[in-house]
This record gives structure tokens, C-alpha cells and sequence, in this order.
């Protein structure tokens, strides 16, 4: 709860500028990529929420703030490999992320414009996520403690301007993570190493795919060089 109230925090001070503006909400699904299950990168099977702010600075070019939540999931009978399969592994987990960064459009996308507008765009920046830090004993899953890390967004995507004001997107975005204990493969703390199973050279990926729908307003803005 009080990430949520530092998120509109921050979005109350963005919104005193004098450009234009988008918040709303995303709407999907997450999976996850590492050592215990399938490893397709675009392939949700838990729901994902999250809200997000847009401060568009050009029409090529925005600022973006976001949070988003979701349980990740993982299950070796859903594995192509045979050495999965047979060990059976599976695991839950729940993740929290805060991320900032910047989304480029690959066409202008002047909302004060009155035509129908559409692009296709990418962000990227940092991102915050707060997870529970497993490891496997006797082959079931247990928390350890709760840690935080680091992650890199990449997410690419398409939106348009769907009636007035509302913005309508779809994208998919996978981060990357600096940890390798979303699954419990390779626990942080160091008294449970002699637990560590899997690629230990590998981190954990995570992916969210859905919709975003925003909402515009603020002033019309003057896109030149500050």
C-alpha cells in the first residue's frame, strides 16, 4: 500500500507540468522463464495488473512510470525436457514490480491531433521488483524471506487512439532479473547453497503480455528542444 500512495505521489507532482498526459491500467497475464517448467517467452498463464503513467515529452517519445503485480508459476510436467519431467518440480511465487523508463514511438503520435492515430513502440529503463526467495527441500518448495532486485524491461507493443482521450495498447515485456531464486534454483542466502539445482549461470526471466487502456489530458504541448 504505500508504494501505491508513493506511485501518486509521484504521478500529483508530474501532472503540475504543462504537457500532455495519460494514466490508466494494465490488464494481462504473466509468465515466468528459468529452471523449473516450460520455457516459452510469450506464454501467460496467471493474471497481471498494474497501472501506469505516461508523460508524453515528444510525439515520438514518453515517459513512463508503472506498477505491476502478479503470481508467477512453475511446472516441470509442462516441460519439453525429459530431465524436467521426470524431476517434477513445481513452484509459486508472487511479484511486485516498479519500473520507470522510456517508450519510443515509432510514428508520431500527436494526441491533439484529430486524426486516427496508431504505432507500434518499445520501452525499456529499470525496474524494481520484490519477490519471495524460495529453495527446495525434501522436492517441495519453501520461503526463505522476501528480497528485492533489479531488473531490465524490454516490451514492445502497438496502441491507438481509440475514442477521444482513451488510449488503447497491447503489449508483451519481458525483464530480465538479476536474481536466480524466483524458483528456489539458487537461493540468495548463502546457508542454503548446498540447495542450489538447475543452470546457476542463468537468471530469471519474467514476462507480462495484455492490454493497456489510458486516458489523456493536460495542456497541448509545445514539442521544442528545452
Amino acid at each position: 500500500m504505500n508504494r501505491l500512495f508513493i506511485f501518486i505521489f509521484l504521478i500529483s507532482g508530474l501532472v503540475a507540468q504543462s504537457q500532455i498526459h495519460e494514466i490508466g491500467v494494465f490488464l494481462g497475464g504473466s509468465n515466468y522463464i528459468g529452471d523449473i517448467g516450460k520455457t516459452t517467452y510469450i506464454a501467460p498463464n496467471e493474471g497481471a495488473f498494474g497501472i501506469l503513467y505516461r508523460w508524453n515529452k515528444s510525439p515520438r517519445h514518453s515517459w513512463r512510470i508503472s506498477y505491476t503485480q502478479s503470481k508467477i508459476t512453475g511446472n516441470d510436467k509442462d516441460a519439453s525436457a525429459p530431465s524436467r519431467q521426470l524431476r517434477n518440480y513445481n513452484f509459486e511465487n508472487s511479484i511486485k514490480e516498479v519500473s520507470l523508463g522510456l517508450e519510443f514511438d515509432f510514428f508520431d503520435f500527436n494526441l491533439h491531433d484529430s486524426k486516427t492515430k496508431f504505432t507500434p513502440y518499445v520501452y525499456s529503463g529499470l525496474s524494481y521488483v520484490r519477490y519471495e526467495g524460495l529453495y527446495f527441500i525434501n522436492d517441495y518448495p519453501k520461503i526463505d524471506d522476501k528480497y528485492g532486485t533489479l531488473a531490465i524491461p524490454m516490451t514492445i507493443g502497438i496502441k491507438t487512439k481509440f475514442i477521444n482521450h482513451i488510449i488503447l495498447g497491447f503489449e508483451a515485456g519481458a525483464r530480465y532479473s538479476f536474481k536466480d531464486d524466483f524458483d528456489g534454483s539458487n537461493p540468495s542466502n548463502k546457508k542454503l547453497e548446498s540447495l542450489k539445482f538447475g543452470n546457476i549461470n542463468s537468471k530469471d526471466w519474467y514476462v507480462f503480455t495484455g492490454f493497456t487502456i489510458t486516458y489523456t489530458f493536460g495542456n497541448k504541448p509545445c514539442y521544442c528542444a528545452d
